[in-house]
Formats: C-alpha cells, sequence, structure tokens
C-alpha cells in the first residue's frame, strides 16, 4: 500500500490525462475508521464477529447476518479489475482530466469497491490486472482510496 501525499496536485491519472481530483465526502460515525485509515495510509475494513463476513461499504450491522459485532483490520490492499470504463468525457472537477478509468476492484477480502486505477493508461486496462491500492492525498490531509496496477 502506497500513500500519494500531495496526489491531488500532482499524480499522474494515465496517459493524457490529467490529475485526477480529490473529492471527499462527508463522513459518517460508521465510516470514520475508513477515512482516517486512508489518511494514515492504511485500507481498514470491518468484518462480522458472529459470520466473519467481510463488509464494504463501512456501516452499523453485517449485511449478512444483521450482526452489530463489527470489527475494523487492515486489509491487504491488493485486489484485481473486475470491470472497467474509461471515461472521456465529463463535467465538474474530472472535466479536465480525461480520459480516466473507473473500476469495480475485488478486494483479496473479498468485496468488490468502486474506485479510479491511476498509473496507468486507459489503453493498458484489462480485467483481471492485478492492482494495490494508493492513498490520494487532498490538500486537507484527507485521502482517497484508488488503485495502480502491480508490476511484477
Amino acid at each position: 500500500m502506497t500513500g500519494r501525499a500531495g496526489a491531488g496536485a500532482g499524480a499522474e491519472a494515465g496517459a493524457g490525462a490529467g490529475v485526477l481530483p480529490v473529492v471527499i465526502p462527508e463522513f459518517t460515525v460508521e465510516s470514520r475508521p475508513f477515512w482516517d485509515g486512508l489518511a494514515e495510509g492504511y485500507l481498514r475494513l470491518q468484518r462480522c464477529a458472529d459470520c466473519d463476513a467481510v463488509v464494504w461499504y463501512p456501516r452499523g450491522l453485517c449485511p449478512q447476518c444483521g450482526s452489530v459485532s463489527l470489527l475494523w483490520f487492515t486489509a491487504s490492499g491488493r485486489g484485481a479489475v473486475y470491470s472497467f470504463t474509461v471515461v472521456r468525457r465529463t463535467a465538474g472537477p474530472y472535466a479536465a482530466v480525461t480520459p480516466y478509468v473507473v473500476a469495480y476492484v475485488e478486494l483479496a477480502e473479498g468485496p468488490r469497491v468502486l474506485t479510479n486505477v491511476v498509473d496507468c493508461g486507459p489503453e493498458l486496462m484489462h480485467i483481471d490486472q492485478p492492482v494495490e491500492c494508493v492513498f490520494d492525498a487532498g490538500d486537507d490531509g484527507r485521502a482517497l482510496l484508488r488503485f495502480r496496477p502491480v508490476i511484477s
């Protein structure tokens, strides 16, 4: 897992693309440990103490068994591209950085997360591509979870 402090101000998104903005959503009580982990350079997920299911997205109860006994753990930060699309045209803060990749990454722990894949030109993306997480930090120290290809 790699931190990319200042990535919002200088990390390359891919061939021909600009820098992806770091737009951080508001935290909830349930999601704060996840966001705090990203700011510290760790991917933290929840696991149900009753049925052992890994839970994504952060929430107050297990979607498998309904238990409220959820524990936080540090995940590997590794996964594979499950599905992706290349965004070539959009509005808002991302408009100036096209093309960029939006992907579902299946984590080694099981859940699939919607994210960006960076440090890779869109033409090089493929399904089942091994990826590892990076943490793109904004100016305020908060970070977003993104992924980049694993280089063997």
